[in-house]
């Protein structure tokens, strides 16, 4: 999908685009050495770009997919002074090799698993991947002192339904029970970037295009929206927020339906398409939120866009059991054990029907199991 037409979306969003102080940001970048993992995803790339037009001292862009890092080396100006390395954060070596030779003071890690469905039928790879990989970046930040680590998560973590949601949470703890003196821990919760890859308007505009009916999971379905301009202001604008760290929050305004944002879609479009609604999928929620039931807002950042939450945190001590419990079922395949070390670490989580099937599966046959 191409990235100039997701961008316009300030119509149906109904908000002036969020703008970006360059000086403000360049200041706060400018000279850095910064690490963005995720680099080559939808908004890894978009930040990556970002940040190379303010002078970073180096950019290290990392990213497990080849030819998305093939298409942002080729994509990101030169010169920037940008290094380009394929891998995981899962591997613990190559993380160890990036801090020593490199030694990145400001982390945006926007690496993660994400898509809902997909997750529920892959809970070891989500919990592998968001959750491990997450810790071990936060390790090798803290041992080699970076003075900032940003991490990338979504409203999918408040009160989660999904396995993707619940695994993000817990990368949210990982940050929240590492205190550092020396590095920053930030969280940035965002909403839905509109036309990022795997969203519902590159499946919403081929339905469009093929003359066939535009499928909407419910009526009521409401989702906070941002465009992918947003998304990277508000990344920007968080490594100069001088709240206290932990859990940030933008404004987003009120959450708009899936309807509606098909229905925008439609109109643009001129194609005379009907909508016709389908049933939520595992792992969806009817409505997403920015802060739980037990968060609440600390004191509001005079002329900031983004707000400080107090959110509850897992003491460091108990964390490390239960990663470690994780890790074991990882191992084991046992999704009967990987459900529970999720929910000693997010209680208020609610799996879906076909996690908790999996589960009563996997502790019947007495082994691991995955969802597929």
């Amino acid at each position: 999908m191409n990235r100039a037409f997701a961008d316009e979306w300030q119509s149906f969003l109904q908000r002036a685009p969020l703008a970006i102080d360059r000086d403000e940001a360049a200041a706060s970048l400018g000279g850095k050495r910064i690490l963005v993992t995720g680099a080559g995803g939808w908004i890894g790339s978009a930040l990556a770009t970002a940040i190379a037009g303010l002078a970073p001292q180096q950019l290290i862009l990392l990213e497990a997919s080849e030819q998305s890092l093939y298409e942002l080396d080729m994509a990101v100006p030169q010169p920037s002074g940008h290094v380009s390395l394929l891998g995981s954060v899962t591997d613990s070596y190559l993380l160890n090799e990036i801090f020593v030779r490199y030694r990145p003071e400001i982390v945006y890690h926007a690496a993660a698993f994400k898509h809902v469905p997909l997750i529920e039928q892959n809970p070891f790879a989500a919990v592998e991947n968001n959750v491990a990989g997450t810790h071990r970046l936060v390790e090798a930040a803290v041992r080699y002192r970076a003075e900032q680590f940003i991490l990338l998560s979504t409203d999918k973590a408040v009160e989660p339904v999904s396995m993707m949601g619940a695994s993000k949470r817990i990368a949210e703890l990982v940050l929240l029970a590492r205190a550092s003196s020396t590095t920053r821990m930030k969280i940035l919760r965002l909403g839905n970037v509109l036309g990022s890859g795997g969203s519902v308007i590159p499946v919403f505009l081929q339905q469009i295009r093929s003359c066939r009916p535009v499928t909407v999971t419910h009526p009521e379905v409401r989702r906070y929206f941002l465009s992918t301009e947003d998304a990277v202001a508000l990344l920007l604008l968080v490594s100069s927020f001088e709240g206290p760290p932990g859990v940030v929050v933008p404004e987003l305004g009120e959450p708009r339906t899936v309807e509606s944002l098909a229905r925008h879609l439609i109109k643009q479009s001129g194609q005379p398409v009907p909508i016709v609604f389908t049933q939520l999928r595992p792992g969806d929620k009817m409505c997403e939120a920015l802060l739980s039931s037990n968060e609440n807002y600390a004191a509001a950042e005079d002329g900031s866009r983004l707000r400080s939450v107090n959110s509850p945190h897992v003491p460091s001590g108990v964390l490390d059991g239960i990663l470690r419990q994780l890790q074991e079922a990882c191992q084991e395949r046992s999704l009967a054990r990987l459900l529970a070390a999720v929910l000693r670490a997010v209680p208020e989580y609610k799996p879906s029907a076909l996690i908790e099937d999996a589960c009563r599966g996997d502790a019947c046959n007495g082994s691991g199991t995955s969802t597929a």
